[in-house]
């Protein structure tokens, strides 16, 4: 049987899996884990917030413009390796798998640009079948997402993933003083797994249009479906759903991310609601071990001298599989 066959039942069954869903589903909370460690480099992930919880089927993830935005004026978005080992090339500790560098363009129409990029090394030897209509890519090790706008010169990038470790980066589309806007935190959706840093394995993905979406199909049999509900000004939105539920014992979700001082980092803090009916609150990364939410945002209140754009990632709308 072909990949994409393979894929397309696999996404046939969790179609109807969504179905019955939409009927029997509960709100839930999730257990977020702070798995973070020091670093005094500005371009290093010491940032991991992994959230778990059981029976976790459904669940959106945005790409919010900081609160700050409107007090600046300009952006900073070059690197800064002052205090690192490395100095823009790939970490000192990676492995490193060649790869012959490649760039195809696998749609393009007046809404949608995407892309596919082969890097010259990456630091896992996995191929992963990426598949969009009759094509299939399999040495695709980023996905770009391109939304064009009426009236905008060139369309603006608001989404990548990483088929080969499972890494995904969301923006709102930038601010016209912004250019083109900056990522800054990343995140991992499926059952995380640990390789020298989180991961999830991908087994295949394929993208539909109309509404945009990616179907992924995990290395370990479950599969997800990513679905694209909003690119804007005011964010980027994605609606996850996953089949089977999660497990309490696995992530189902992590936020990687950096910080050095809260004037230098992609996230600083972490906002949460604990239950439906309590107050939102604030607490500094530092002072976050383990705690329950219903939805949480990772962001920063100071305008910071890495990245200033680079939005706030917020979790939300998590929802049980009735039993």
């Amino acid at each position: 049987m072909s990949t994409a066959r393979a894929l397309r039942i696999a996404l046939a069954c969790a179609a109807a899996w969504v179905g019955a869903l939409d009927v029997a589903a509960a709100p839930a909370s999730v257990t977020l884990d702070n798995q973070s460690r020091t670093t005094a480099c500005a371009e290093e992930d010491n940032v991991s917030m992994a959230l778990s919880g059981r029976g976790i089927a459904r669940f959106r993830v945005e790409a919010l413009q900081p609160p700050y935005l409107a007090a600046v004026a300009a952006d900073t978005t070059a690197p800064d390796f002052s205090n690192c080992n490395f100095d823009g090339g790939a970490h000192p500790t990676d492995p490193s798998h060649a790869f012959v560098p490649r760039r195809v363009v696998l749609h393009d129409d007046r809404r949608w640009l995407i892309v596919g990029i082969t890097l010259p090394s990456f630091w896992r030897p996995n191929r992963v079948p990426v598949t969009l209509g009759t094509r299939t890519e399999d040495d695709i090790h980023l996905l770009q997402v391109f939304a064009r706008q009426p009236g905008a010169r060139k369309p603006l990038e608001a989404l990548v993933v990483y088929p080969a470790d499972g890494y995904w980066r969301a923006k709102p589309l930038p601010l016209a003083r912004f250019g083109d806007g900056v990522y800054g935190s990343s995140f991992l959706l499926g059952p995380v797994e640990h390789a020298g840093r989180p991961l999830v394995n991908i087994a295949a993905i394929e993208v539909t249009l109309a509404p945009l979406a990616f179907a992924l199909r995990f290395a370990d049999g479950g599969t997800a479906q990513v679905k694209v509900v909003e690119v804007s000004r005011k964010r980027t939105a994605l609606d996850v759903t996953l089949q089977p539920p999660s497990r309490p014992d696995r992530p189902f979700a992590v936020l990687r991310s950096m910080f050095v001082s809260a004037d230098n980092a992609d996230v600083a803090e972490v906002g949460f609601r604990a239950a439906p009916s309590a107050a939102r609150r604030t607490l500094a990364l530092d002072d976050v071990t383990t705690l329950e939410a219903d939805e949480l945002r990772f962001g920063r209140s100071l305008p910071s001298r890495h990245n200033t754009s680079a939005p706030d990632l917020h979790f939300s709308r998590f929802s049980t599989a009735a039993p």
